[in-house]
């Protein structure tokens, strides 16, 4: 085999690893709230979460392109895909990092942090740093404030409109309810995030010159990935559920069912419509936050809510350092 094709297959198959990750790390983005409010046993959950990933991941294109094709220049050859490699891997240590401390930190700003990093140190690389503001950091901020807004001012609705039902009757029903917003959450995960590894695989295809269009996907790239996410996101990350489910509030069915609808308006609108590569994580937690906060301010585990923003804003720095890190040692390799 040429070392060109040697590099790619290196590069796909961190990719596909990095998916998995994401699957079992991000699991709980889709489930956490419906287990946490036995509306779905863990298996079923997780089931759900699978099919729904894999069926998203086919409605994430415009991502894809994004990550694909504007958030770093390359260096040419065989030594650009040394860079991918090595970002992904960076992004592949902070999602296992996280995930034993039970942190739902973001895998999507871990992949571009790493990319980052990589891209910095080597050789002809540039980074777009006006794209990574508009699509990354200004997302980073503004997705987290939408989703608890929105939490917040939904979960009152809700509150106002069934004000006169009988609370067993209502828990009933938004556990039903739930099963659906917990498939619509599914969705929307895999239109992010089975995205962003379609859009490394590309990379990295077009990079070593076995595809002309670099934003075009080939069909094998979509099931591929797709599958990779469904596979991981039924392995289950524990860890990361209970925090989600349990930690931050005590979540019924009706604040379960408020904060998936919302963080699933805010994907398919990022996902669809501005093509923008969000955090799951980000928005479905802020979306607890803000359903949590209508019970009393004080019904939110600030402090968890703490730790868990601290993990947001030190993911993209610290998937760079690793990845720059890692870029040295592997630097060699893809000379």
């Amino acid at each position: 085999m040429s070392p060109e094709l040697i590099a790619v297959l290196a590069v796909i198959a961190v990719a596909l690893a990095f998916d998995y990750t994401n699957g079992f790390h991000d699991a709980a983005n889709a489930i956490a709230t419906s287990v946490s409010t036995r509306a779905l046993t863990p298996r079923i959950a997780l089931g759900l979460a699978a099919v729904g990933n894999f069926v998203g991941a086919h409605f994430g294109a415009g991502v894809a392109k994004t990550v694909g094709d504007g958030l770093v220049t390359l260096p040419t050859g065989v030594a650009s895909l040394g860079v991918v490699f090595a970002g992904v891997l960076g992004a592949i240590a902070w999602n296992l990092i996280t995930w034993y401390f039970g942190l739902p930190s973001s895998s999507s700003h871990a992949l571009f942090g790493g990319l980052v990093g990589a891209t910095l140190l080597s050789t002809g690389g540039i980074v777009q740093w006006v794209t990574i503001g508009e699509k990354v950091l200004l997302p980073m901020v503004l997705s987290p404030i939408v989703g608890l807004t929105l939490g917040y001012v939904l979960m009152l609705a809700i509150l106002w409109l069934f004000r006169k039902g009988q609370p067993g009757k209502l828990n009933r029903g938004f556990r039903w309810a739930q099963t659906a917003s917990a498939a619509a959450m599914s969705v929307g995960h895999g239109m992010q995030d089975a995205a962003k590894t379609m859009g490394i695989v590309v990379l990295a295809l077009y990079t070593g010159g076995f595809q002309d269009d670099k934003t075009h996907i080939p069909g094998w790239v979509f099931w591929t990935s797709a599958t990779m996410l469904a596979l991981g996101t039924y392995a289950g990350g524990w860890r990361i559920i209970r925090t989600l489910g349990r930690k931050i509030i005590d979540l019924g069915p009706p604040e379960g069912f408020a904060a998936e609808t919302v963080a699933s308006a805010v994907l398919y609108f990022n996902a669809l419509v501005l093509k923008a590569p969000i955090s799951t994580t980000h928005t479905i937690t802020s979306a607890i936050m803000g359903v949590g906060a209508t019970k009393r301010l004080s019904a939110v585990r600030w402090n968890v809510a703490g730790n868990i923003v601290i993990a947001w804003i030190v993911t993209f720095p610290a998937a760079a350092l690793i990845a720059c890190v890692t870029y040295l040692l592997v630097r060699p390799l893809f000379g």
